[in-house]
Formats: structure tokens, C-alpha cells, sequence
């Protein structure tokens, strides 16, 4: 089974930290599993593996998962905004323009008689 095809199997965090061989400190992950393994999505798309042995992807998804991980540490979920909830919630994101209300001329409104 290659590494990629193990990653896609894995069903937990931990699982991916202890097949990665990361370390990690429970506490944290319990907190924050969800935007690091997000983030580490976001590097494994961006890679090219095309070409590469195992062994070399799997030091390769190590690395990310561990960036990943650091990414965190050093900072936060509402500084680093994967998911999308949050990117559509930035208050350094400019506001989209407010709906014009409709306009109704007081002219063109009939009575039910």
C-alpha cells in the first residue's frame, strides 16, 4: 500500500501523527485536530508528487504534517483561517457592498378594491 493510499485510510488525528511519526502534545490536538489536519489538506494539494518514491513522499507528508502542526502553535485558528466560516468572517476582510433596497414609488401601489 503506498503512503498516500495509508493517509487516505486513517480515521483520527493521532493516527495520522503516530503513521507520520510527528510529535504532537494531546492537548493540543484535542483543541485544534481539525485545522491542522485542514491545513495539512491544503499542503498535500499543492504538492507534486509525481515522480517521487515512497520514501520520499512519506518524509514529504511528514514534513507538512509537522508544518502543519507548528503552523498552529505559533499562532491561531482565527489568524490562520482555513475553513471557510471563518475567511467569510475576517474583519480585515472588506465588507461586501450592502444590498440596495428595493425602491417602490408610492404611485404604483394599488389598493385591494
Amino acid at each position: 500500500m503506498s503512503i498516500i493510499d495509508k493517509l487516505k485510510s486513517l480515521h483520527s488525528a493521532e493516527e495520522f501523527f503516530e503513521v507520520l511519526q510527528v510529535e504532537y502534545q494531546p492537548e493540543v490536538l484535542q483543541v485544534l485536530r481539525l485545522h491542522i489536519l485542514r491545513r495539512m489538506g491544503q499542503y498535500l494539494v499543492s504538492a507534486e508528487f509525481d515522480g517521487m518514491s515512497e520514501e520520499e513522499i512519506y518524509s514529504a507528508a511528514q514534513t507538512m504534517l509537522g508544518q502543519a502542526y507548528a503552523d498552529f502553535i505559533a499562532s491561531n485558528p482565527m489568524a490562520e483561517r482555513v475553513f471557510k466560516v471563518l475567511k467569510e468572517h475576517d474583519p480585515n476582510r472588506p465588507a461586501a457592498p450592502a444590498a440596495k433596497p428595493a425602491f417602490v414609488q408610492l404611485g404604483s401601489l394599488k389598493t385591494g378594491s
